[in-house]
């Protein structure tokens, strides 16, 4: 029997801690909240390994359960305090989810794949989080109807700034995703200061590109 207590444990000891994440919301979340659940069930045991996961099958628009590091560590550049607003932008099957919804106020939660969408309610409800709404549609559009926001954390890479999640935040709000450009990945942060939102690169980091977010086609003569 695999002692999934003790892998929590080592997770954040040997992967989260020393990669310089300090929030305790986040450390005490990834402490106890079962990665297993949140992963296929023919790699639960593989869910606490710095890797990330496959969600669905091979395809164009394939999903991935972020390693714990990353994911750890693209929670804390979003700087979320306690009561504000939050978007969540790939949510997958809920595990990103389930350690904001314990930093946020409210929070929706978006999801493209249907599939996901009802794991990522049905892992939130057996867990007790309440202060979630799940809701499917484009990543790439985000929740207007329910903008604006303090802070949107985008779950994977973009190739570009997503400016149509950035006119959703409040004034002083934030967003993070991951930059993908040339081979070379870059965790960001973005604030919105009035009419104008300025951006900073805080650490290298590797992601999946998300639906919605890939490279527009071009035009050949």
């Amino acid at each position: 029997m695999v002692d999934v207590a003790t892998q929590r444990l080592n997770m954040v000891e040997s992967q989260v801690l020393p990669s310089d994440v300090t929030d305790r919301r986040i450390l005490q979340a990834m402490r106890e909240l079962p990665r297993e659940r949140f992963a296929p069930e023919t790699m639960a045991e593989l869910a606490y390994i710095d890797e990330a996961l496959p969600l669905t099958a091979p395809g164009p628009e394939r999903r991935w359960l972020l390693p714990p590091r990353l994911t750890a560590k693209l929670l804390q550049l979003a700087d979320i305090s306690s009561g504000e607003r939050v978007l969540h932008v790939g949510c997958g099957s809920g595990y990103g989810t389930a350690i904001l919804a314990r930093m946020a106020g409210t929070l929706i939660a978006l999801e493209s794949d249907e599939k996901l969408a009802a794991d990522a309610r049905s892992n939130l409800v057996e867990l007790g989080i309440a202060n979630v709404t799940v809701k499917t549609g484009s990543l790439n559009t985000g929740s207007a109807d329910d903008a604006p926001f303090d802070v949107i954390v985008v779950e994977g890479a973009v190739l570009e700034a997503p400016h149509v999640l950035l006119d959703q935040l409040k004034g002083g709000g934030r967003l993070v995703a991951v930059v993908a450009a040339d081979g070379v990945g870059t965790a960001t942060q973005w604030r919105r200061l009035g009419s104008s939102v300025n951006s900073w690169g805080a650490f290298d980091a590797v992601a999946p590109v998300l639906p919605g977010f890939e490279k527009a086609p071009s035009f050949v003569f």
